[in-house]
């Protein structure tokens, strides 16, 4: 069977409700590799620099027929390199898990890291225990989860700026507006009972809202 979504675990607050589907190409992006082997599952590609790797797992790595280990020295975060493994794999829809929470830094440069898919024409999401994150460049995107009705979602520019911005069934609509990266006029709105409706004609925008 073809699959169809990479799906990557990296080291951060991991939802347990977001595992991997049978038919998902499934990445360890370094210290997510604990995630998986603590669920008994098997990825088909370990990457990393693995300096922070447990012991234990030294075994799984060695052990393991697909790893690319690369120096700690280096530009890329492990979590980018497991994203440029998946999209030289033809992959055009990423699931990562485990990229939000711990450390400030590392969890901008995941968000950062979803600018840098949907420039590559792909999309993803990011899982956290309680939030999920998007980004969508010239473009829209339908969210009609259930029992979200109430609860907040946010949506800012992640360029300098971003026209023809539009929000549609949610509490606090916009039309045709043009944001800022200076100016958060998008945090806090909140979904309704409609399905929520983003769009943009130019520009990229973040999208991050409650589970």
């Amino acid at each position: 069977m073809e699959k169809m979504r990479c799906y990557i675990a990296g080291a951060g607050e991991f939802d347990e409700s977001t595992l991997p589907k049978g038919d998902d190409f499934i990445i360890a992006a370094d210290g997510g590799l604990l995630y998986l082997h603590e669920r008994g599952i098997e990825p088909d590609l370990i990457v990393g620099d693995f300096d922070s790797l447990p012991t234990k797992l030294t075994d799984v790595v060695a052990g393991h027929p697909n790893v690319i280990r690369v120096s700690s020295i280096k530009d890329d975060t492990d979590m980018m390199l497991a994203v440029r493994e998946g999209l030289k794999l033809g992959y055009t829809e990423f699931a990562i898990n485990g990229a939000l929470g711990g450390r400030l830094d590392q969890t901008y440069a995941n968000i950062q890291i979803l600018t840098f898919i949907t420039s590559q024409g792909a999309s993803a999401t990011l899982y956290s225990q309680y939030n999920r994150i998007t980004a969508i460049k010239d473009n829209s995107i339908t969210l009609n989860e259930r029992n979200t009705k109430g609860k907040s979602i946010s949506v800012f520019c992640a360029g300098d700026s971003a026209q023809g911005v539009t929000l549609d069934g949610l509490l606090y609509p916009l039309k045709n507006a043009n944001i800022t990266n200076a100016f958060p006029i998008g945090v806090s709105n909140e979904f309704t009972d409609k399905p929520a409706v983003i769009s943009v004609k130019t520009g990229t925008l973040i999208i991050i809202w409650e589970k």
